[in-house]
């Protein structure tokens, strides 16, 4: 029990902060568009790193610092394109709906989030390193436990996001506040796209 709550405690540390990933799953839950099936995609992978992590993989991409730099020049350029995206909506659409407005495939929503998780050195420093390490020091099977309850707070942290994104959805039907949304989402975008090319 122990080991799980401080997996819990230490993986709600890290995931719940304002990033893109994050930024996303709130936007599409707002336009209400797949956004369950990216809520579970981003709990999935997180799950998927974080078991990783504990599992050993950490000291592989720590000894590999090339990894981290080849991924963060390709989030980087990504993200700069999904900011430049928003900022153009803002000045292209005079009004949103949310059901209706705006088409996201299927097949566009999951390659959009997987970009958004795995071309995010971040997310591999956060999940398999940090977490990985922290949860490598319990002896087994702890360790996996601590891993399951980081993996909890990833999924309750993706599902309360997204819910709460349809929760605000009623407020973006101004056309104002959907500008300052995409003008939040196109900021927080390239300031990480920043940040990545600067620390890596």
């Amino acid at each position: 029990m122990n080991a799980l709550l401080q997996g819990m405690g230490v993986g709600a540390g890290l995931i719940i902060a304002i990033g893109a990933q994050n930024a996303f799953v709130l936007t599409q839950g707002i336009r209400k568009q797949h956004h369950w099936l990216i809520a579970l995609l981003c709990s999935l992978s997180d799950m998927l790193l974080i078991f990783c992590g504990v599992a050993g993989l950490g000291a592989f991409v720590a000894a590999h610092p090339a990894l981290q730099r080849y991924a963060a020049w390709a989030g980087a350029i990504y993200l700069f394109w999904l900011g430049l995206k928003a900022l153009l909506d803002t000045v292209a659409k005079k009004h949103f709906r949310t059901e209706h407005g705006i088409s996201l495939t299927y097949r566009a929503a999951i390659l959009t989030t997987l970009a958004l998780t795995f071309l995010n050195p971040h997310v591999y420093i956060d999940t398999i390193l940090l977490l990985g390490s922290m949860g490598g020091q319990y002896p087994l099977p702890e360790r996996y436990i601590f891993a399951l309850g980081a993996s909890l707070s990833s999924f309750l942290w993706f599902f309360v996001l997204s819910f709460g994104g349809t929760v605000l959805a009623p407020l973006f039907l101004n056309s104002a506040s959907w500008k300052v949304l995409n003008i939040v989402v196109c900021t927080i975008m390239w300031g990480i796209a920043g940040q990545l090319l600067t620390a890596f």
